[in-house]
């Protein structure tokens, strides 16, 4: 499975960006997409996931504000992200496995996501 990340960039306090990731390769086995993000000097950390059915799950840090959606038939998970703090700026990585509960097994490159005050 691949996945390519596109998206990232600079923005201003306040402000929004979206996320794509688009997955390819045997995705049959695909059920949950979602993104990390590691701050630095920090551990890398869950933002959001999202199962094929649309059960979603959100870092309390980001509830309210990012929104993670999926097209199936596009094999496409996406992350709006509103309001955007400094302490949202990390490199965002896509990610993909079998469940929720589990943790990721494919991973996409990092798109950078800087925020400025």
């Amino acid at each position: 499975v691949q996945l390519q990340a596109s998206g990232g960039g600079l923005v201003q306090a306040g402000g929004s960006l979206r996320l794509s990731c688009a997955a390819s390769g045997h995705i049959f086995s695909i059920n949950a997409m979602g993104w990390h993000r590691q701050a630095p000097g920090k551990q890398r950390e869950l933002v959001a996931s999202i199962s094929s059915g649309g059960i979603t799950n959100y870092a309390d840090s980001v509830k309210g504000r990012f929104t993670i959606s999926r097209d199936n038939a596009k094999n496409t998970v996406y992350l709006q992200m509103n309001s955007l703090k400094p302490d949202d700026t990390a490199v965002y990585y896509c990610n993909a496995g079998f469940s929720l509960v589990t943790a990721p097994r494919y991973w996409g490159q990092g798109t950078l996501v800087t925020v400025s005050s």
